[in-house]
């Protein structure tokens, strides 16, 4: 994590799910006071969770405190879903800083497999098609100022797909500024 990076922190901050490998009694206030035992399965900041999975006992015992596990938003169902038709998934409601999350999973996780599918599906065929979408959709000025149904587009886009569409929709807007002020003279 880029320590002055609010996107940074913020991509942290999202859930991730974790299962205990220990009990740890000390870490009740967690689980709403309730004990935590072998097998709890919690959803935990990520940065917290990530401390709890490299986090060892003092002690011979060489188990972690806890695993933790991919998130639902990257899991089976939703990159399924992403690999059918990217551009009918909402990804805001899978998280909030979607392509943040996958990509601190591909710094946390070994997992081959994993690994392969996480990159293809944001560096070929998801991104590229959504952005291609976004781009699209920043040059209908019209639609965007009027609320058409932009609102309902932007509200399926996470966070950095959010920045994306401001900034061509900026640009967009920059370049016939400058036509208009060029054609005067």
């Amino acid at each position: 994590m880029a320590y002055y990076n609010p996107e940074a922190i913020l991509t942290d901050a999202q859930k991730a799910p974790c299962t205990f490998e220990l009990a740890v009694p000390g870490l009740a206030p967690l689980n709403n006071g309730s004990a935590i035992e072998h097998g709890t399965k919690l959803d935990l900041p990520l940065w917290m969770a990530e401390m709890l999975a490299v986090s060892k006992p003092a002690g011979p015992s060489s188990t972690s405190l806890a695993s933790l596990d991919m998130p639902p938003a990257l899991g089976p169902r939703v990159l399924n879903a992403l690999s059918a038709d990217p551009k009918s998934v909402e990804l805001r409601a899978q998280a909030q800083w979607f392509y943040g999350l996958g990509e601190r999973m591909l710094d946390l996780f070994d997992e081959e497999k994993m690994v392969e599918l996480l990159i293809d599906m944001f560096s070929r065929q998801t991104f590229k098609q959504r952005a291609l979408e976004i781009a699209d959709k920043s040059q209908n000025t019209r639609t965007t100022q009027q609320g058409g149904d932009s609102g309902d587009f932007m509200g399926g886009l996470d966070e950095t797909e959010r920045q994306l569409f401001r900034a061509a929709h900026d640009g967009s807007n920059a370049v016939k500024r400058w036509f208009e002020s060029s054609s005067r003279s």
